[in-house]
């Protein structure tokens, strides 16, 4: 039996008992039940198009703030000058 092992930082809360990582609230996840999850998890970003959860993110982000414009201020002279009008 391995020693029991309790997490801080970000984890504070959680412990290793055994085999089970224990949630501050008691829940207890199996090594194999955790992997399940994590390949759910990675087949679903894989079916909606993500190679990985940071894309997802990213994604997500850019469609939250919506379209991105940039406005160019060019002096009527350049325009002009530049061959750039449709006269």
């Amino acid at each position: 039996m391995t020693e029991p092992i309790d997490f801080d930082g970000d984890w504070y809360g959680w412990r290793l008992r055994g085999r089970h990582l224990v949630s501050p609230d008691g829940q207890r996840i199996s090594r194999t039940r955790l992997e399940g999850l994590l390949w759910h998890d990675a087949m679903q970003l894989r079916l909606d198009g993500f190679a990985s959860r940071r894309a997802a993110e990213q994604a997500k982000r850019a469609q939250q703030y919506g379209p991105r414009i940039k406005v160019v201020v060019v002096p009527l002279a350049d325009y002009r000058c530049g061959d750039l009008s449709a006269s």
